[in-house]
């Protein structure tokens, strides 16, 4: 029986939303085939060992991770990977026994980036999703974009403005944007996901409140042309050399754009399969292929689109760990291909394992 580290929580603003994709594994994963060890990274970044009862408090929407669990730390042995919980009154350490495979599911910064799959490699454990490059790819916007454009693959205008930049000369900053890209314009933080920090700035007046909120989440801004009355089509990739990849599906936004309220507290419809012709089908199937390749991903990614409706379709990013609740796009894209829930996380962690 293989020994699994579900690993979830983090520092990231996502922390909430990696908690509910993490309840959500432990509720379908097959007990008798993986001994599974949930473990949380409370918000400022310990380890913790829990029971996997991931919960929101009273008065709470969403859950979060405790701070009064055990301290845990995964390190290499002379026997292999092993789980230490540590008793910080005398720094004395007991094992929590070896680990086979870690499925991380943090989402954003520190989990998703690379840094925590970059321990993994160092301690010698088999993990579920991208290696280190392709996670820092992914998760930086500006880096992702580079990749993309580097292989040719359509996208919508965009520049990218480091913090220090915009303090020194915003004036110039705004005269470049205007000059370089129709309104409106999407500011986000290059490395946060869900949707965090991103404003739709349809008057000049707008963007000082639209960079301070991306710089709150980072030092650098993506500003995106905007797509007017466009379609959010998104897909879903599995695989290594090999790839599989789902017919698309479609995000119709209970707000104005797809922000985080609209993806996680006020339901927005998603439409699967899309209502698309086979020719755009083929054009996202193809497009998803090179992307997933363009960053050198594997595992598991959900790629997003925009599509106007004479057509037109670019890019709009990647995601190497995608939202994973039952309610998300990324397992309910492939439950419409007949690979339901129990069935994906079973399959990632066998492809992880060998």
């Amino acid at each position: 029986m293989d020994r699994v580290l579900l690993l979830y929580g983090g520092r990231s603003a996502e922390h909430e939303i990696s908690c509910l994709s993490a309840r959500s594994v432990l509720e379908v994963v097959d007990h008798d085939r993986y001994e599974v060890i949930p473990v949380g990274i409370t918000r400022d970044g310990r380890w913790t060992a829990t029971d996997g009862r991931i919960e929101p408090r009273p008065g709470e929407q969403l859950p979060h991770v405790s701070d009064d669990g055990p301290t845990v730390a995964l390190v290499g042995t002379r026997t292999g990977p092993q789980l230490l919980s540590l008793d910080e009154s005398d720094s004395a350490a007991r094992s929590l026994g070896p680990v086979d495979v870690a499925f991380p599911l943090l989402h954003g910064p520190w989990g998703e980036d690379g840094t925590v799959q970059g321990l993994f490699a160092t301690v010698g454990v088999r993990y579920v999703g991208a290696d280190v490059t392709a996670s820092s790819i992914g998760i930086d916007k500006a880096a992702m974009k580079a990749a993309f454009a580097a292989r040719g693959l359509p996208q919508l205008p965009y520049r990218t403005i480091d913090r220090t930049r915009w303090a020194a000369e915003p004036d110039a900053v705004a005269a470049e944007l205007d000059a370089a890209l129709a309104r409106p314009w999407f500011v986000k933080p290059a490395r946060q996901g869900s949707s965090i920090g991103i404003s739709k700035v349809s008057v000049p007046e707008k963007l000082d409140e639209a960079m301070a909120l991306a710089y709150a989440h980072d030092a650098v801004a993506v500003i995106e042309e905007g797509m007017e009355d466009a379609r959010e089509l998104e897909v879903a990739v599995l695989g290594d050399r090999d790839l599989a990849v789902t017919a698309a599906g479609e995000i119709v936004p209970s707000h104005e754009f797809y922000d985080y309220e609209a993806k996680y507290l006020d339901a927005s419809e998603l439409r699967i399969p899309a209502d698309i012709p086979d020719d755009l089908r083929g054009r996202l199937d193809e497009l998803a292929r090179r992307a997933y390749r363009a960053i050198g991903c594997r595992g598991l990614a959900r790629i997003d689109f925009l599509a106007r409706r004479d057509g037109e379709v670019v890019v709009n990013e990647i995601n190497t760990i995608p939202g994973f609740t039952p309610a998300s796009m990324f397992p309910r894209l492939w439950a419409a291909e007949g690979l339901d829930y129990p069935a994906l996380v079973d399959r990632l962690l066998t492809e992880a394992a060998e």
